[in-house]
């Protein structure tokens, strides 16, 4: 039995009772189901959570219910179709949202004569573009969490907005790489281009250009360094004669560290130049950016112009769960203790869930009852954080650490070895690197630390 076939019935039939056709999630749900493919590999194979999967099939399985009048589920759709009972209908009636009864087929065999419906024959969608795809330097993530939210506004912005450069920012093991994955699946048939490209090793810019017009020139010789100063750096005409989506990693490794967020590296400055001219010229290209902290051009930027847009991302709430489950933690009624203390970090969750699980038989209770917070090889991943700040930062995160409650900074705390401007600039580079956290009580504006990163200062910083 032909898959393509039975997708365009399902297509029709989810038009005629929706208005919509059917999205890339409910395409793979009902290839993994011919294929005898569990919620769980699907979700890996859409960038998702198996919950989300598991809920978009069952919406998938009432639609199609209804448009058929037989009950489908996952579990008898194959069955129904070798009966072929779901395709060799003589006429299935069914009501589409202008509330008229319109004829998804008018054969013994519907999946081999298309049926008319407002789409077909004659006013057919042209068949989706098959965008060049090099994803060689994404990591190979292998769980997937529901950021529904967060994908909307990522979708939004590129699709809607057309905004040209987008930040997507976290903390290590917050999901950035993930999300970005899942993002690729959701729009890659907008694109003609679609790159990925790490700069974990800071490759100068003329290197990452080069890279990237041999990409989208394909076979033809890419300009020499000469020809692409004319421009200012990477030709403008490729960005505007192809649509391109370029996902670059690992953004903080061209920043300085030991100074405030944002500022680069000597000789990594034209980086600069290059984001603030994706963002001002007109193009139909999208440069995401993945980092730990803002660019400073972008903070000046966003402000006031739609073109440039950042993703702040936070942790998880109640999907996290799936990872005690997976780790076989005990306790249940104690996993949003872990969730608020851990932020909801996927991948500060999967360490501690790990410990947790390894020294205390995946008692929470037992490892709450320490009277200080067990990082263990969390320690590793804050110090990459920590060693990148400035020694005013520094003095600021030690004060944070020992506050037992959110605080002002209306004033600067006289323990401090620091002027009044050097204060706030240090508040506000420890913003954008994502390290401190806002809190609103009514009219006054707080700031704290997170638990963990509180620890980790107080056990090594003294």
């Amino acid at each position: 039995m032909d898959i393509a076939e039975v997708l365009t019935l399902a297509d029709e039939l989810i038009f005629a009772k929706t208005g919509k056709h059917l999205d890339y999630v409910q395409e793979a749900i009902l290839r993994g189901t011919l294929q005898d493919t569990t919620y769980t590999q699907i979700a890996q194979e859409v960038y998702s959570s198996p919950s989300h999967v598991r809920n978009v099939g069952s919406q998938l399985w009432k639609i199609l219910s209804k448009a058929l009048k037989k009950n489908i589920t996952k579990n008898n759709f194959r069955t129904v179709l070798e009966k072929a009972s779901f395709y060799n209908y003589q006429l299935a009636i069914v009501e589409n949202v202008t509330g008229e009864n319109i004829t998804v087929n008018h054969n013994v065999n519907i999946c081999h004569e298309k049926a008319r419906s407002p789409t077909s024959p004659q006013n057919a969608q042209p068949t989706a573009k098959q965008p060049r795809i090099d994803l060689d330097d994404a990591p190979e993530i292998s769980t997937f969490f529901d950021r529904t939210s967060e994908l909307s506004t990522l979708k939004q912005w590129i699709l809607e907005n057309r905004t040209r450069l987008i930040s997507i920012l976290g903390l290590s093991g917050s999901g950035k790489s993930a999300i970005a994955l899942q993002l690729i699946q959701h729009i890659q048939y907008e694109f003609d281009c679609i790159i990925w490209r790490s700069l974990r090793d800071a490759p100068p810019l003329q290197t990452l250009e080069t890279d990237l017009i041999q990409f989208c020139r394909g076979s033809a010789p890419v300009p020499a360094p000469e020809e692409r100063a004319t421009t200012g750096g990477l030709p403008l005409q490729y960005l505007r004669s192809h649509r391109c989506l370029i996902i670059l990693d690992d953004v903080q490794t061209i920043f300085s560290s030991g100074q405030l967020a944002g500022n680069y590296k000597p000789g990594y400055e034209n980086y600069g130049a290059f984001f603030k001219q994706i963002i001002e010229s007109c193009h139909n290209s999208c440069l995401i950016l993945l980092s730990w902290e803002k660019p400073r051009e972008i903070a000046a930027l966003e402000s006031h112009q739609k073109n440039c847009q950042t993703l702040q991302l936070n942790g998880l709430g109640e999907p996290a769960r799936e990872i005690f489950i997976e780790k076989g933690l005990l306790e249940s009624e104690n996993w949003s203790k872990l969730i608020d203390i851990y932020r909801g970090n996927p991948l500060w969750l999967n360490i501690v869930a790990a410990a947790i699980q390894d020294l205390f038989s995946g008692n929470i209770y037992e490892f709450l009852s320490y009277d200080s917070l067990v990082l263990g090889d969390l320690e590793y991943l804050l110090h990459q954080h920590f060693q990148r700040l400035s020694d005013s930062e520094k003095q600021v995160m030690s004060w944070l650490a020992n506050q037992n409650k959110a605080v002002e900074i209306s004033k600067k705390p006289a323990i401090l070895e620091l002027s009044a401007s050097e204060f706030l600039k240090a508040v506000e580079s420890l913003r954008r690197r994502l390290l401190i956290e806002k809190v609103q009580k009514g009219d006054r504006t707080l700031f704290q630390i997170q638990p963990a990163i509180a620890e980790y200062i107080k056990t090594n910083i003294k």
